[in-house]
């Protein structure tokens, strides 16, 4: 058997420990809760300036409802093993 040639205490005694500073705590001052609807003003009027209905969109979606191999297997795939891999939220006891 091998013996260790050092210590095997490493504690720091007491002694040779600083001591430490007296803690203080400090607490943020309480600011009121504040609301601003600029953004959603801005967002509401970009919304207004686009058209409901959008050709090019509905001419994709329609072809891809009639590709019968749409999605592809490999995507399917895909998205079955994220689901599989996915935590069971219902089981969560946190």
């Amino acid at each position: 058997m091998i013996q260790s040639t050092s210590s095997t205490d490493r504690t720091a005694s007491a002694a040779s420990l600083p001591a430490a500073a007296p803690s203080t705590v400090r607490s943020a001052p309480v600011q009121p809760d504040s609301l601003s609807t600029e953004s959603a003003s801005y967002l509401l009027s970009a919304l207004d300036l686009q058209p409901e209905i959008r050709p090019d969109v509905v001419a994709r979606a329609s072809a891809l409802a009639a590709d019968p191999d749409y999605p592809s297997m490999a995507i399917m795939k895909n998205v079955a093993g994220q689901i599989l891999a996915a935590p069971d939220l219902s089981e969560d006891l946190s």
